[in-house]
């Protein structure tokens, strides 16, 4: 763990790791993560997105040192993973808390016992448990749940239940591997809202591995986009979201924000008349596209887009249908670009439609 003058504190850090598999008799030996760098700031609540196979999985096993650094420096809460020792790694991984899939309770014993369970291992007084489980389960909406047992719950109430468990210790860390990924839409909600409490009121940080982008987009502050075992993109989850930096980025931004119409979409839109100019709408938009269409005369209304809120900002793409000569057009689309990023949209077959970026598109991570 570092601190510098007062600044952030690093809770994990990953210099150059890389972590290979040996081939077996089953299969070729295999690189599940290449070169990566990476830093968790106490406090914060950062996102680890990637598909099956991004190397996910094994980042997770070497920030519980369930696996050590085929190259590299792992370092979490102080420990060097790579050169710890059993009895360091143990002290280690009762230092953070987990959440599964899953869930993986016991189901042999109660609510009460399996939140128990963690306080047991981590040899807490008898006396002292049953208040400190009865808090938790308060805590996490479920206190009148404390004498039944799983196979009597829904999804969201066991997630829960691992959630009250992973926290009974009072960890530094907590990892949340795939945790909403079994859970319906309005339970991923409740869970996601959950761990923001958890993050604000016990000061706990809070890294989530999924593949859904909408887990990110409403929980995180950063974001680390992974993909063959390597990093592609990671900073600011707005940032990464407004200006990404690789193509798996805008494949999964395109599931949470609608972007410029195309194709199909795109002609269809054409064939409604008028002319069609498509304006981001981002944290440098000092001025509504509506209002500057006002100002100009300029008829309008909106065909297409949406926009949507991420960690308190606005980004979207917002597409117009609008009705003006084509010298006013041009002022629009100039005035529109001193802000934002905005074009007038043309048939595919037609000349393309030339695109200026608004001044200050960047944003740095």
């Amino acid at each position: 763990m570092t601190e510098r003058d007062g600044g952030p504190v690093t809770v994990i850090s990953f210099d150059g790791v890389s972590k290979g598999f040996p081939a077996t008799r089953r299969g070729s030996a295999v690189s599940a993560l290449d070169d990566v760098d990476l830093a968790v700031e106490r406090g914060s609540i950062v996102g680890v997105i990637g598909y099956s196979g991004a190397g996910k999985s094994t980042l997770v096993r070497l920030v519980n040192g369930l696996e050590k650094p085929t190259a590299g420096v792992v370092e979490v809460l102080g420990v060097d993973v790579g050169s710890a020792s059993a009895t360091q790694l143990r002290g280690l991984r009762g230092r953070i808390g987990m959440i599964f899939q899953q869930f993986n309770l016991f189901t042999s014993r109660t609510v009460r016992g399996n939140v128990a369970y963690p306080l047991k291992v981590a040899g807490w007084k008898k006396q002292d448990i049953a208040p400190r489980v009865a808090e938790l389960l308060d805590f996490v909406g479920i206190g009148d749940k404390a004498n039944s047992f799983p196979r009597a719950l829904s999804g969201g109430q066991k997630q829960r239940v691992g959630i009250a468990r992973a926290i009974a210790a009072n960890p530094e860390l907590l990892l949340a591997d795939e945790a909403t990924s079994a859970l319906d839409p309005q339970t991923t909600g409740e869970v996601l809202a959950l761990l923001k409490e958890i993050n604000r009121t016990l000061g706990i940080t809070i890294v989530v591995i999924t593949h859904q982008i909408s887990v990110v987009h409403e929980l995180c502050d950063q974001v680390i986009v992974m993909d063959g075992g390597r990093v592609v993109d990671s900073g600011d989850t707005y940032r990464v979201f407004a200006h990404p930096r690789a193509a798996l980025t805008e494949r999964f931004v395109s599931a949470v924000t609608q972007g410029v119409p195309t194709g199909e979409t795109l002609e269809a839109l054409l064939l409604g008349g008028g002319t069609l100019i498509s304006a981001d709408v981002n944290e440098f938009t000092s001025e509504k596209a509506a209002e500057v269409f006002e100002k100009h005369g300029v008829r309008h209304t909106v065909v297409f887009g949406g926009v949507t809120d991420i960690r308190g900002r606005q980004l979207g793409t917002l597409t117009y249908r609008v009705h003006a000569d084509e010298g006013v057009l041009d002022a629009v689309v100039a005035e529109l670009s001193t802000r934002t990023r905005a074009q007038l949209l043309r048939a595919p077959d037609a000349p393309p439609a030339q695109e200026t970026p608004a001044r200050g598109e960047e944003v740095s991570s």
